[in-house]
């Protein structure tokens, strides 16, 4: 099976959601940043412990972050070699796009699974170093997904 890097949950109060995660489970956080993609101002932020690491990330409505109908899970990153070839992939699989960063000068994708009632991102893997640096100081490298592995492929699961 191929590891993910990290849970991402959409909030409507960043402070309100760390504060909750670090009070239940003792999650320690990273400072918060904000940041900018088009139109839409958002701040993130990344657990310490990891990976799997935490985000957590508070946008505005109509982003590809919008809470208005409520703080909820959102997805599931992974680092990816070639996010062209595997956006397309997965669209191949079944997880057809529901937001590309591409357009907008960024490098990361967001597919629908509807049966989890969540999406998959996927991460260009030449930005991982620039992640450890920001997020993650003392982390290791970690790998892309592989979806040329046939764990990865349409298998009957093995309960």
């Amino acid at each position: 099976m191929n590891t993910f890097y990290h849970l991402c949950f959409v909030v409507q109060d960043i402070g309100r959601a760390t504060e909750d995660l670090t009070s239940t489970l003792g999650v320690t956080w990273s400072p918060v940043r904000a940041g900018t993609l088009g139109d839409w101002d958002y701040n993130i932020v990344f657990s310490v412990e990891g990976p799997p690491f935490f985000e957590v990330i508070q946008g505005p409505a109509g982003s590809p972050w919008d809470a208005t109908d409520g703080s909820r899970f959102d997805h599931i990153g992974y680092w990816s070699e070639d996010v062209m070839a595997d956006k397309e992939r997965l669209v191949d699989r079944g997880a057809p796009i529901e937001f590309d960063s591409c357009p907008y000068g960024r490098s990361f994708t967001y597919h629908r699974l509807d049966s989890i009632g969540a999406r998959i991102e996927l991460v260009d893997l030449s930005v991982q170093p620039g992640f450890l640096e920001t997020w993650a100081p003392d982390a290791a490298a970690m790998p892309a997904l592989d979806l040329d592995d046939p764990t990865t492929g349409p298998v009957a699961p093995n309960y």
